[in-house]
């Protein structure tokens, strides 16, 4: 069984930093892209970033270049993203999502495989 567990969110100041993370299991984590997507509250969906393990290729949300970062831990089947420089538009509810399609230009997040999300609140 696909798992997908994330965990890190919270409440932060205007240019405050967190750290999700996303616990993977049930699926070969090298093979297959994963990545972070979110939803605020009265928006659409959007992708934020994703990884391939298996070589190491990266896409950011041009809102994010800069301030967020993914990596991967195969060891522990655990994907991160930190998150500096944070502001009130990057409140949401985070979900870690898995075998979407992720290169360094485009990120389909798919709805396949994502755990419950945890939620950002960034205040002013």
């Amino acid at each position: 069984e696909v798992q997908l567990v994330e965990s890190g969110g919270g409440l932060v100041q205007a240019g405050g930093s967190l750290t999700l993370s996303c616990t993977t299991s049930g699926f070969p984590f090298d093979d297959h892209a994963i990545g972070w997507f979110r939803q605020a509250p009265g928006k659409e969906r959007e992708g934020v970033s994703c990884i391939r393990s298996s070589d190491g290729i990266t896409y950011y949300e041009d809102s994010v270049k800069g301030r967020f970062t993914i990596s991967s831990d195969n060891a522990k089947n655990t994907v991160y993203l930190q998150m500096n420089s944070l502001k009130p538009e990057d409140t949401a509810v985070y979900y870690c999502s898995a075998y979407g399609y992720c290169t360094p230009t485009r990120y389909y997040y798919g709805l396949d495989y994502y755990g419950k999300g945890t939620l950002v609140t960034v205040s002013s």
